[in-house]
């Protein structure tokens, strides 16, 4: 039998009645001939609570008492799930990570995944078992301890569980019926893409899209699992969602595929460092240790032996960085003459694998930001994407102007 994985998040699993209606999916699937693998989140606003009970019974907490307590959440949706089925006359039964078993490393809290046997739930199909639903989110570690993968873990536990099995696809359900050409609430413009490449689809969630988890795509490019995006709202349609897929699977693509930001970014420079080889690593070692999430880099030319040094990073790691700079000034490792941390910026970036074959892209990127008068703080590309550093308050005005500029709304 062809295998099928489905997952369902948070807010597709919120209720009972949300359940139930998740559940006729998954009926409609077994009467289709799949197998199906269900693979749920908590009930929306659950994990959220529990980790406050964590955090309000010990802030300095055990990392593996941590992962025991918040991997509950999708214990608890994929009981209920299992039992619905069940009334349905479906033949369904519920599997923690442990039963699978999903061994992951010993990383508590954020756990890698390394392996998924696929003997267990194949036995169970082949017992007459349609529908395997398993609590996303979780595994056990070497000493046979729950781990957590981290947020957004259920969708890579979706995507890890279609490539061992081999599935013919990977549905993601959500609250959003699709992938856009970026948000909607910021331009009614935003069209819904059909299908999108994963390479696309990587960076546009890297740069700020919610709608994936960067790893789960990361493991779909690698394992050629073919992705599915679709809401969990809508009425039933084969055809509905955005597919990501290999890029030769996709016939005739935009220059640019979409318009990605992210809001609350900072700028950080450093001032006045001494230019000598090594210096890179002396900055940017001691951020990496601080657990600051250095982005994008600019260094000017030097002058006279110095030279500034110019970082983004999200806004809530400024006081990190800070820290970070101080520490390895007062250690020798560095020396500057002041570190300028500017907070009100925002990042947006155009993304399409169309660049590598079209050029004048970045000159029609500039051109759109300057006709709104919009300042560029950093540039930084790769072969399918530009991104830039603007002031936060034309982050909106940015982000419609460049959907208007590729034309975006329509499907080329």
């Amino acid at each position: 039998m062809s295998v099928l994985v489905m997952k369902f998040g948070g807010t597709s699993v919120a209720t009972l009645d949300r359940i139930r209606r998740a559940a006729k999916r998954v009926g409609r699937e077994v009467a289709n001939g799949h197998d199906v693998i269900v693979i749920v989140s908590a009930m929306s606003g659950k994990t959220n609570e529990l980790v406050g009970w964590v955090n309000e019974t010990s802030p300095l907490y055990d990392a593996r008492e941590y992962d025991a307590v918040v991997s509950s959440g999708e214990n608890v949706t994929a009981g209920l799930m299992a039992l619905t089925l069940q009334e349905m006359d479906i033949p369904a039964r519920s599997w923690q990570g442990w039963q699978v078993p999903l061994r992951t490393n010993g990383t508590h809290g954020a756990a890698r995944i390394e392996e998924i046997p696929t003997d267990n739930i194949s036995a169970k199909f082949a017992d007459g078992m349609k529908v395997a639903v398993v609590a996303g989110f979780q595994g056990v570690s070497p000493e046979g301890r729950i781990t957590t993968l981290g947020r957004g873990g259920s969708d890579t536990t979706a995507v890890a569980f279609a490539a061992a099995f081999d599935a013919v696809r990977c549905d993601i359900y959500t609250d959003v019926d699709g992938v856009y050409t970026t948000d909607p609430r910021i331009t009614s413009k935003a069209r819904k893409l059909d299908r999108i490449a994963f390479e696309e689809m990587l960076e546009l969630a890297s740069l700020g899209a919610k709608v994936l988890q960067t790893r789960s795509v990361e493991l779909a490019m690698r394992y050629k699992v073919k992705l599915r995006v679709l809401s969990s709202f809508d009425e039933y349609d084969e055809n509905a969602g955005t597919l990501v897929c290999e890029e030769d699977e996709i016939m005739e693509s935009n220059v640019v595929a979409g318009v990605a930001y992210s809001r609350d970014e900072a700028k950080m420079t450093l001032l006045s460092v001494a230019d000598r080889p090594g210096i890179a690593a002396a900055i940017f070692g001691p951020l990496a240790e601080g657990g600051v999430n250095v982005d994008m880099i600019v260094q000017n030319i030097s002058e006279e032996g110095h030279t500034d040094m110019t970082f983004s990073c999200p806004v809530d790691q400024v006081p990190r960085a800070e820290k970070a700079m101080r520490d390895a000034r007062e250690s020798g490792e560095i020396d500057f003459h002041d570190l300028v941390a500017d907070t009100e910026v925002s990042k947006v970036s155009v993304v399409g694998i169309g660049m590598r074959s079209h050029a004048g892209v970045a000159a029609r990127m500039f051109r759109a930001l300057k006709d709104e008068n919009v300042n560029i703080k950093v540039i930084t590309t790769s072969e399918i994407k530009i991104s830039v550093l603007i002031d936060r308050k034309y982050m909106e005005l940015a982000v419609q102007a460049l959907h208007d500029a590729f034309e975006l709304e329509r499907a080329h």
